[in-house]
């Protein structure tokens, strides 16, 4: 089937490329459907001269009454090359004209409907082998793709439009055969077999798998070979896990060195705090300019972790500064999370242009910083190692404070002051440019991600402040993203909730919710995650397989139904899922959900042990069946003062209950409550050691 498919794709593309007629249509009328949308990016798109119409039911079913083939352009709001497909070609009459004649246009933001992209990003990388966004796809009436591809120049695109339409209007059964085939292939590309296979899982099989790991790592610049380069922060963190409780110093070595070198980077905003979405280079300096809120989410959970281990001051300055950047950046008055910053802002011309909030020009540092300049560009490198283009500047680090200070002559005390009035002058000065567009919806799984966030700077500083955020966030949900009948909503934008949620969503506030609980001891995190893992089942289990589908069974039928079991930059919802099925068959002693955990984890195991990096939080799961796992549970009226020493450390392979009173609710804290005395007790699978009063003596009882 892959053979025929790659023949058919080429053959399309051969087609499509060659040669061109020209029909011209009137132009669309001023404003077009997506003028009544609450989404950022198909606002954006309300003027384009194309007839765009939303995602719906109402527009599949025009299609098919009309008998047109449909255009489905996918992307987000903060999109460099979306933003430049859209001026070239969706804004051009031409182009509008064979659109708006031959197709039905749908644009669809990828962060409002995963399902949706999901689905015919499948069709494109079966088709060309890669992917991205912009992602357009020409389909039957039906919704099955015929041609897809990423960003398309306007003579390429006008090209493929007539091509296509043609082609469906003089030979419709090859259309429809090729559909028949590119369908049958994304039906086809995620099954997943349920292993009968009794489960075993070993510690040789992890170390096996890092090994090969090993080979796709860069060990100078840090990150994997190549560039782009991605942070992959659910990545790094499993290896943290790994390189502790396996005692791999080369993998230690190889973390701290890419944490450090990301932190240096010009991924990260030295000024403002917060991180972009990944790097066009090797070495970490030029970004694609994008802040996204579930990047900076987990990029704040890695650094905490990476603090509590090694106690680097670098990661902790990253935290704070990354927090402080999301608390002015993106907090709104509510308490919730907006989704991102555009990578485009308009230049001192009042053009848009890609980075322009964020560089910077010899002549006008030199104004800012006076005589400070000249150790400041030493520190900053505004030299060929910093230089981007144009002759303007995107800031780099190379070296440590305490190095730097050496090299220098000056104290350590003395450059941290100055770089604090650096950062403070030049934020002040990049105010006043043109700030990049804030896309203001709020989608519930990435404020999950951020609640987890604070919640991990929270144990890793103390910070009464972090905790205070994530709950009055996680109340936020509670409060507007939860619905009557226990289900979720996705979205929430303009005070109004909106969009089945995904499994993804569900996944993420399990996860937070189950964190929420054990750094505060407050039940009702922890009732509120076991009723949604409840939902879940309902909705979105499959019982042939053992598997989450990523939709639920409420939702409209696409082509296909997918279930999301890789991890990529954000872990798939299978794998927060059945770590989360693992916690809470713990705490509720449930047989059921450990088991289903456990089978999720062996129905993929093969794929992990083959292409680990791309399976981190599996081998998360897999570690935890491997390796000791605890159940720390503190009872006693001192509970709360105990449990906030015990999060304060790096302890990868425990979970966490207490209560500061009698209860026999929940299996774990059954009869260990004690009036007199405040007992910790380790256990595994249940089982107790002998309880302690002594922190010390307690947690000596936890091994790696």
């Amino acid at each position: 089937m892959k053979t025929s498919l790659k023949y058919l794709t080429f053959c399309f593309y051969l087609y499509l490329l060659l040669g061109c007629t020209n029909k011209e249509i009137a132009s669309s009328k001023a404003s077009n459907d997506l003028i009544h949308e609450t989404s950022p990016y198909l606002l954006q798109h309300a003027y384009n001269p194309v007839n765009w119409k939303a995602w719906n039911p109402e527009t599949l079913a025009l299609a098919k009454k009309e008998n047109k083939l449909i255009v489905i352009s996918v992307g987000y709001s903060a999109c460099h090359w979306c933003h430049v497909m859209e001026e070239e070609s969706f804004e051009n009459d031409s182009i509008a004209n064979v659109m708006n004649a031959n197709f039905i246009n749908i644009k669809v933001d990828r962060e409002e409907r995963p399902d949706v992209d999901k689905v015919y990003m499948n069709a494109v990388q079966l088709m060309t082998g890669s992917g991205g966004w912009p992602l357009n796809v020409i389909a039957l009436p039906d919704g099955r793709p015929i041609f897809g591809g990423t960003y398309f120049t306007k003579k390429q695109w006008e090209k493929v439009l007539i091509n296509i339409s043609n082609l469906y209007e003089e030979e419709p059964e090859r259309a429809i055969k090729f559909a028949e085939n590119l369908t049958k292939g994304i039906q086809e590309s995620q099954l997943i077999k349920l292993n009968k296979e009794v489960p075993s899982f070993e510690n040789k099989e992890v170390s096996s798998a890092i090994e090969v790991w090993k080979t796709q790592i860069d060990t100078t610049y840090g990150g994997f070979k190549g560039a782009p380069k991605f942070p992959m922060p659910n990545s790094l963190e499993f290896l943290l896990r790994y390189s502790h409780q396996f005692n791999d110093k080369s993998i230690e070595g190889y973390l701290n060195n890419t944490l450090t070198k990301i932190a240096y980077g010009g991924i990260y905003d030295h000024i403002g705090g917060g991180f972009s979405r990944y790097a066009t280079d090797q070495k970490w300096h030029i970004p694609h300019f994008e802040k996204m809120l579930y990047d900076n989410a987990q990029l704040v959970s890695l650094y905490a972790k990476a603090y509590l281990k090694t106690k680097n001051e670098l990661y902790k300055n990253v935290v704070f500064e990354t927090l402080n950047f999301v608390k002015e950046e993106l907090t709104t008055k509510n308490g919730a999370f907006y989704s991102s910053l555009d990578a485009d802002s308009k230049n001192k011309l009042g053009v848009k242009e890609e980075g322009a909030f964020y560089e910077w020009e010899v002549n006008e540092l030199e104004v800012l910083l006076g005589n400070d300049f000249e150790l400041f560009k030493e520190f900053y490198n505004i030299n060929a190692y910093g230089a981007w283009e144009k002759d303007s500047y995107v800031l780099i680090r190379n070296q440590s404070k305490v190095v730097f200070s050496k090299e220098q002559k000056i104290t350590l005390a003395t450059l941290n002051d100055k770089v604090s009035k650096w950062k403070k002058v030049l934020k002040e000065a990049r105010s006043k440019r043109s700030k990049p567009n804030l896309d203001d919806k709020v989608l519930t799984s990435w404020n999950a991600l951020m609640i987890q966030g604070y919640i991990d700077a929270y144990k890793a500083f103390g910070t009464k402040e972090y905790l205070d955020i994530a709950l009055k966030n996680a109340s936020f949900l509670v409060k507007n993203q939860l619905r009557k009948e226990g289900g979720l909503n996705r979205n929430f934008k303009n005070g109004k909730s909106t969009i089945n949620a995904y499994a993804e969503d569900y996944a993420t506030v399990i996860h937070a919710f189950i964190s929420l609980y054990e750094v505060t001891l407050d039940e009702k995190w922890l009732t509120s995650s076991k009723k949604l893992t409840a939902y879940l089942f309902v909705n979105f289990f499959d019982k042939k397989n053992g598997m989450f589908h990523f939709t639920s069974k409420e939702d409209e039928n696409l082509i296909a139904r997918k279930y999301e079991v890789v991890d990529g930059v954000i872990s798939s919802s299978n794998a927060i899922i059945a770590n989360s099925l693992f916690k809470l068959g713990h705490y509720y002693a449930d047989k059921n959900y450990l088991n289903i955990s456990e089978q999720m984890l062996n129905n993929l195991k093969e794929d992990v042990k083959k292409n680990p990096a791309n399976y981190s939080n599996w081998l998360n799961l897999m570690t935890n069946f491997t390796k000791p796992f605890y159940e720390v549970v503190v009872a006693g009226n001192a509970a709360a003062t105990v449990n906030k020493r015990l999060i304060n450390k790096y302890y990868p392979n425990i979970l966490i209950a207490g209560t500061h009173k009698e209860n026999n609710t929940l299996p774990l804290l059954a009869y260990k409550f004690n009036e007199d005395e405040t007992f910790i007790y380790v256990c595994v699978n249940g089982t107790c050691k002998r309880p302690e009063t002594s922190f010390k003596k307690a947690i000596a009882n936890i091994k790696k």
